[in-house]
């Protein structure tokens, strides 16, 4: 007699099928997870009960495809149900005998148990049209099916079975979609992706083929029963006994990288919280890093079982670079498995991996130089945008981890090298432009290399962000050699003198060329005639980036004209203004043109600075 589910809620499956579950092909994880628990059970009861005579290699799941019935079976020698546990178990949706298994017993902590719901059983509905459980309890002579079609009910009838255990029969519901479910090569692909690391072993005929006796070139298809998982994850193997070249391999394997990783971090945590977990630092960027469909996370297991392919939620936007696995049986998961509830758990085992990344980063930089650079050349700008991202919170964690290229050493170098070798300094200099070569030819950078001052180079876009994040570094604040900078105090009071003096005509520029200032300077070389420099937040660098962005905005840098009071140019600038300010005007817009140039700024109207040019060379 068909009976319903204790539930009488035909909603209720209906939500558990097509609402909870959002990937058919977990159904196969699911099945596996309540067959490893089972035996789990069986194992544990062995151990305390010295009568029943089993040894954990005794334990073994089966799966067998049977394409022309449309079967898919998965077989288990585990404790079995009776009757009774058929129904309550499988009769009432959400209730979890392995959840009542763990709670009934003192020692709690030593048992591990995946399935603590009861509903993973019911994902096998979204590619079955009927399901048959067949099981026989440990022990016991009787032996039951329960057997269901979905939300009209089930039946639970007597049953021929000799072995202990549990088979659940899926008939795969037709259609193309569902072919799939009856292919060896898929089966094996599932059971590799979610339950690899089940501890017992997966056994299933295999399709192979081999050369016919007495043929060359003649081969027969036969078929084998083989391991499919590999049972004991490398990362709850003991560290000791794994060689470079395995945790290679995993990786190559595992995230598909033909390149070996600059390092890996291998952690055992035992504990309040215990997991495992191995991350690898690897040694390029993946084709997609810096796009938008690049997906962060490390894979989540719980118990071996692939609970989360990407769980964004365990690494730092900043160290999103990083690949692997943690493991954890303390995690708690919600009823699809698909998700995990946040909880203090996860957030303690994110901040321990995020310590250890930073930790190996460190060791990398200091003893492995060639490395780091490899790993700086493509990561280097993730680390950098992490500093400013929100709101520069994170700032003081990553800050030693950055570099820049130094005009003394010739090389990338961090903030703490640069503040080591210069004590003596109050401030950080930097200077922006596209590259090097460019950098190097800016006036204000020529004059303080001059003075035998270090000045960090900034080529990234981000650069000057971070230093505005950042402000200081040891005591020291950042200060953009292209700014209104002054370095020697004596020096200023002179300077100061020239420019009250000749505030008239420095006015009269600024008037006739828009900007925030014109003043005399004398900071620059004697072959530089004029340089721009800014005043306030926003840095001229800062403005040609934020002009590149796809965004409306007007933001523009408080530009300063600083004229060269050494250079020839100075002088004739002061000649025009007693006797042809005309011709001063036109100087200045030729001037202001050239600074903004050397600064890769674009010139307001070429058309007008063109032709002034050609009168002056005409005269």
């Amino acid at each position: 007699m068909k009976k319903q589910f204790k539930t009488e809620s035909k909603r209720l499956m209906d939500l558990m099928i097509n609402s909870i579950y959002t990937n058919k092909e977990i159904f196969l994880r699911e099945i596996i997870s309540n067959a490893s628990d089972a035996i789990d059970k069986l194992h544990y009861k062995s151990l305390t009960d010295k009568s029943i005579k089993l040894n954990k290699e005794d334990f073994v799941i089966y799966v067998d495809i049977n394409k022309e019935e449309r079967t898919l079976r998965i077989s288990d020698n585990g404790i079995g149900m009776s009757r009774d546990e058929l129904e309550n178990n499988l009769g009432t949706i959400a209730k979890s005998g392995s959840f009542d298994f763990k709670n009934n017993n003192e020692k709690k902590e030593n048992i591990d148990i995946i399935g603590q719901f009861g509903v993973g059983f019911y994902s096998a509905f979204m590619v079955a049209s009927n399901v048959k459980v067949i099981s026989k309890t440990y022990g016991s002579s009787d032996a039951y099916v329960w057997e269901s079609e979905g939300i009209d009910g089930y039946t639970i009838n007597e049953y021929d079975k000799e072995e202990y255990g549990t088979d659940v029969i899926l008939t795969i519901r037709e259609g193309e979609e569902y072919d799939t479910y009856l292919e060896e090569y898929e089966i094996r692909r599932l059971i590799k992706k979610y339950s690899d690391y089940i501890t017992y072993p997966i056994k299933m005929n295999v399709t192979k083929s081999r050369l016919k006796e007495d043929s060359k070139d003649e081969y027969e298809e036969y078929e084998e029963e083989e391991v499919i998982n590999s049972l004991v994850p490398i990362w709850k193997r003991n560290k000791k006994d794994i060689t470079d070249e395995e945790y290679n391999t995993f990786y190559s394997d595992k995230f598909f990288d033909y390149e070996a990783p600059l390092a890996h971090i291998h952690t055992l945590a035992e504990g309040t919280i215990s997991y495992n977990s191995l991350i690898y630092i690897p040694s390029h960027a993946s084709f997609d890093y810096y796009s938008k469909e690049y997906e962060k996370g490390l894979q989540l297991y719980s118990n071996g079982v692939l609970i989360m392919e990407k769980c964004a939620d365990l690494v730092p936007d900043y160290f999103s670079f990083v690949k692997g696995v943690v493991d954890s049986p303390d995690l708690t998961l919600n009823i699809s498995r698909e998700t995990l509830q946040q909880n203090r758990v996860l957030k303690t085992i994110e901040n321990a991996i995020e310590k250890k990344i930073k930790k190996e980063l460190i060791d990398m930089q200091q003893n492995k130089e060639e490395d780091y650079l490899k790993f700086y050349k493509d990561f280097g700008m993730q680390l950098k945008v992490g500093i400013y991202n929100n709101y520069g919170m994170d700032k003081e964690k990553i800050q030693d981890l950055v570099m820049f290229y130094s005009s003394t050493k010739e090389k990338l170098v961090t903030l703490n090298d640069y503040c080591t070798r210069n004590k003596d300094y109050k401030n950080i200099y930097y200077a922006c432009g596209e590259t090097i070569d460019k950098i190097n030819l800016l006036p204000q950078v020529e004059s303080l290399k001059a003075k035998n001052k270090e000045i960090l180079y900034c080529t990234d876009y981000v650069d000057e962000f971070v230093f505005k994040t950042l402000v200081k570094f040891d005591d020291k604040e950042f200060k953009n050699v292209c700014s209104d900078l002054s370095l020697d105090d004596e020096s200023s009071k002179e300077i100061d003198k020239l420019n009250k003096k000749s505030k008239d005509m420095l006015d009269l520029i600024k008037e006739e060329i828009n900007v925030s200032d014109v003043k005399f300077t004398n900071k620059l070389n004697s072959h530089h005639a004029v340089c721009l420099s800014n005043k306030g937040e926003v840095s001229i660098e800062m403005e040609k980036v934020m002009k590149e962005m796809p965004i409306d905005n007007n933001v523009e840098a408080e530009k300063i004209l600083e004229i060269n009071q050494s250079h020839p140019i100075a002088k004739k600038l002061q000649e025009l203004y007693k006797k042809d300010k005309d011709s001063l005007k036109e100087y200045s817009k030729i001037l202001y043109a050239q600074a903004r140039l050397i600064e890769g700024l674009p010139i307001e109207n070429p058309t007008e600075i063109s032709n002034l040019i050609c009168d002056l060379m005409a005269k």
